[in-house]
């Protein structure tokens, strides 16, 4: 261990209030709350440096000044009251430092700093890496077999769709399943209950297993309720005395609420640090994301990775260590995607500079964290922020420019040309053929939230001289690959590695990471279509709406004898259409509050449903005005307007259909 831990980095919070900046941060962050929210896996694409770093020997008082040079500043530039950072090396605490502030005195006028051995942080997907070593010690003690079908352990019906999954499957995130956000995280201090969080309503197997990563918090509360099925003690318990304990992680826990003796310790979280501080947050799949522990306890987590647990008592055995964090999976079901970074048994690959780094991110809605393990080296860094910011991608920012910036100083690239093998034509034609719209495989794509689709589209567009331009959705930087194998094709000036996947000709899969996959957009759900269709549609039906309004105020009358449709079958199609305008308006809320991780009653959904059905049905009105107009020879623009009604009507009704807004299930 370490000397005594040190503090640094206490400024006085500011308590000024900035209601605006965050509501646009808020209207800027909505799109990517599903991806990045609640418990992610791994940092995004690693950007091109953008100078060059020097390198330098890693040694403590090189890395203090380093990081005491960096993180103070960048908290204050982006408004994140808090952070802790550990670096382990060689089987000791290289260093263990807190930055700002666990509790920012707002309402209470008590600052209280961060202590990296005694405040406790919430990990996020962290969490999955404690999980995947405990289903590795039941594996190593052969209770558990990493291929067997899951549901030999299980004490519930798990319908599996696209095949069998198995432990492998569920550690790597290749099980199949689609993502879900119900009760992912609560605020208002509901108790967890495992079994029924994994066995109520589990989510649509989209994929056969092994074949797409598909980043998944299920998958891992799956095995987490493996390991407490196996063992027979509630998987809080278990872990504890199986993985916290002989790791020397003294103050870690997955209760939730905290006990008595720990409550007092916890950060808080914010949305930034002049905002009041947030509630406990309340992971409903607890192995996935529940953990909370100091940053003391996480470097005895990276020691005991790392083969060097500080109790002298081995949480795994090295030959079951070099397992867990060796590749996974290969070509026999991945394809061409097993040529990019891999899942590990619990890892993401995140290697750079030639360096094998197992890394894993975690995000709650408040606090953000990030691990990186270089097994060769026996070296691990791991940071933690107790703050969102106030732009809606400064944690990634800051996680990613903290641990490249590690790499890139203390394990430099050495000379390592890339090589290129590929013939230009082809090259050439095999970008083409990957050029299009794509989506995330993780996705709630068989549900009404599948409309998030519409916002995280990546486009890919073949250059003149063969390379690919990868413009990914929520204003992450586009970049640009070379293919430097046939269907793989590296970042130019960067580390990135996009993969591509064929049967025949056709592109099925782009592989973009460890556990994230982009699969082609079906054209009827690309933006480019239902977007448009979408506004133009509203923009009809709000002026027909408005038209009827005012026609009613003047109380305007037509001749019954007159030319045009019967009154009765105008008014039907525009209070349909009026309907039709509300339940978008609610969908709108709706996605907006669930994208934030807030409950809404499946009573309110089925409503929204009644009312969107109801406005489908003026299709019908809708049809027999323009009939009317045609056979009264109203006039042009009297039944262009009563067609364009029409048209309006049937481009929402389209819309709901394909976008699941009238799909039988309102799981979410």
């Amino acid at each position: 261990m370490s000397p005594h831990p040190v503090i640094t980095g206490l400024r006085q919070p500011r308590r000024r209030s900035r209601p605006v900046r965050r509501l646009l941060a808020a209207m800027v962050a909505l799109p990517v709350l599903v991806t990045l929210a609640a418990c992610q896996g791994t940092v995004a694409a690693t950007p091109s440096p953008a100078v060059p770093v020097l390198s330098a020997p890693l040694e403590k008082a090189d890395l203090d000044a380093w990081l005491d040079g960096m993180l103070p500043a960048a908290l204050e530039r982006v408004e994140i009251a808090g952070a802790g950072v550990a670096v382990v090396h060689d089987g000791e605490v290289l260093t263990s430092r807190g930055y700002g502030w666990a509790e920012t005195g707002a309402g209470t006028g008590v600052p209280v700093p961060v202590d990296p051995a005694r405040t406790l942080f919430r990990p996020g997907s962290i969490s999955k890496v404690v999980t995947a070593t405990a289903v590795m010690q039941l594996v190593e003690r052969g209770q558990l077999d990493l291929d067997t079908d899951v549901r030999a352990y299980l004490d519930f019906e798990l319908p599996l769709d696209r095949g069998a999954v198995t432990l492998r499957h569920l550690l790597t995130h290749t099980a199949g399943f689609e993502e879900r956000v119900a009760g992912l995280i609560r605020l208002d201090g509901a108790p967890v209950d495992l079994r029924r969080a994994v066995s109520t309503d589990p989510p649509e197997q989209l994929y056969t297993p092994g074949t797409v990563p598909a980043y998944s918090n299920y998958g891992n509360a799956l095995a987490g309720y493996v390991v407490e099925r196996i063992s027979g003690v509630r998987f809080e318990d278990h872990v504890r005395e199986a993985v916290l304990v002989p790791a020397g992680m003294t103050s870690a826990t997955f209760e939730q609420p905290l006990p008595s003796d720990l409550a007092g310790r916890v950060s808080h979280g914010y949305p930034d640090a002049s905002a009041p501080a947030a509630p406990f947050e309340h992971v409903g799949e607890s192995p996935a994301g529940g953990l909370s522990a100091t940053v003391d306890d996480m470097s005895a987590f990276m020691l005991a990775q790392l083969g060097r647990p500080v109790t002298g008592e081995p949480v795994l055995a090295p030959e079951t260590l070099d397992l867990m964090h060796a590749p996974a999976l290969d070509a026999d079901t991945l394809g061409t995607l097993a040529a990019g970074p891999r899942m590990t048994l619990g890892l993401h690959d995140e290697s750079r500079n030639g360096h094998r780094i197992l890394g894993h991110g975690g995000d709650t809605q408040f606090f953000h964290s990030h691990l990186q393990l270089y097994p060769e080296q026996g070296t691990g860094i791991f940071i933690t922020l107790n703050s969102s910011g106030t732009g809606a991608l400064d944690t990634i920012g800051l996680r990613d420019a903290l641990v490249t910036g590690f790499a890139d100083r203390y394990f430099p690239a050495e000379s390592n040309p890339v090589t290129v093998d590929v013939d230009p034509a082809e090259s050439l034609q095999r970008a083409r053929a990957a050029e299009g719209s794509y989506r995330s495989s993780r996705s709630l794509h068989s549900t009404f939230l599948s409309v998030t689709d519409l916002t995280a589209t990546t486009r890919v567009v073949a250059q003149p001289d063969g390379r690919l331009l990868v413009q990914p959705a929520q204003g992450l930087p586009a970049t640009l690959h070379q293919e430097v194998a046939p269907g793989v094709w590296r970042e130019v000036g960067g580390e990135g590695v996009l993969t591509v996947r064929t049967v025949g000709e056709r592109v099925t899969a782009l592989g973009t990471g460890p556990a994230s996959t982009l699969l082609p957009v079906v054209p009827g759900r690309s933006p480019t279509v239902a977007v448009p269709v979408l506004l133009v549609s509203v923009l009809v039906l709000l002026g027909s709406v408005l038209t009827g309004v005012a026609l009613a105020v003047v109380r305007f009358r037509r001749p019954s004898a007159g030319p045009g449709a019967p009154r009765f079958a105008r008014r039907l199609t525009r209070f349909g259409a009026g309907l039709t305008l509300v339940a978008l308006v609610g969908w709108l809320v709706v996605v907006q509050a669930l994208t934030g991780l807030q409950q809404v009653p499946f009573t309110a959904l089925r409503v929204l449903q009644v009312l969107q059905a109801l406005g489908a049905l003026a299709v019908v009105p809708a049809a027999v005005v323009v009939l009317q107009e045609v056979r009264s020879r109203a006039g042009w623009w009297r039944t262009a307007a009563a067609v364009l009604v029409l048209l309006a009507l049937v481009g929402t009704a389209w819309f709901a259909v394909t976008f699941k807004l009238l799909a039988p299930s309102v799981s979410y």
